[in-house]
């Protein structure tokens, strides 16, 4: 059976929606980053990165959550998150997890970790200060250029739902209104809508 290890209000929470979808056979653990629990010597044995999501499977242990949910949607390819037969189509979706990952996820983390890219305060605090703009000019994009609708690409719900799912999820905390991007506000309210994911916040909840 599958393992995989999240920590609420992360990233690991699109994967974990993507398990659940899948219909595959799993067990999701708690990482408290309140606690520290990260960076204990038992969760770094399994990703020396210190981070979730983390995926353990029969063959080793994944990490980095496009990585993650492109194993999901190849593992079940009944449950058609994503086009695995056609490579371009799968390169469409891997790109836009990619810009998540890459770019949109980086604007984010400069307001709560900024101390990973500099040591002085000045530094820091100007970090911190541009976190509303970054992340609302990269929904900006989203919203205007790679969001199709209703689901991230077009017609057919995918693996890139609940990352988006995911990161929207915190715009609020980062000074950006939702109601800016009327699409992935929408998206967000068909998204809680699904089994799937009531499923994982019901488990949240336990």
């Amino acid at each position: 059976m599958l393992k995989l290890f999240v920590a609420k209000g992360t990233c690991s929470f699109a994967s974990h929606i993507a398990l659940q979808e899948a219909g595959i056979a799993y067990e999701a653990q708690r990482i408290d980053f309140t606690k520290g629990e990260q960076m204990a010597a038992d969760f770094l044995a399994i990703n020396p990165k210190g981070r979730v999501p983390a995926l353990v499977t029969d063959r080793g242990v994944l990490t980095e959550t496009p990585a993650i949910l492109a194993y999901i949607a190849q593992s079940a390819p009944e449950a058609k998150l994503a086009p695995v037969d056609d490579s371009f189509a799968f390169g469409q979706i891997q790109a836009f997890n990619s810009y998540l990952c890459s770019t949109v996820h980086v604007a984010h983390a400069h307001g709560r970790r900024a101390s990973r890219w500099a040591d002085d305060q000045t530094a820091i605090t100007a970090m911190q200060a541009k976190v509303a703009k970054n992340m609302g000019d990269c929904f900006a994009l989203i919203e205007k250029d790679l969001f199709l609708g209703p689901w991230v690409m077009g017609q057919a719900y995918s693996i890139c739902d609940p990352y988006l799912f995911a990161i929207a999820g915190w715009l609020e905390s980062d000074g950006v209104d939702p109601a800016d991007f009327p699409g992935v506000q929408d998206h967000m309210k068909r998204m809680e809508e699904r089994p799937a994911v009531k499923a994982v916040h019901a488990w949240y909840e336990e």
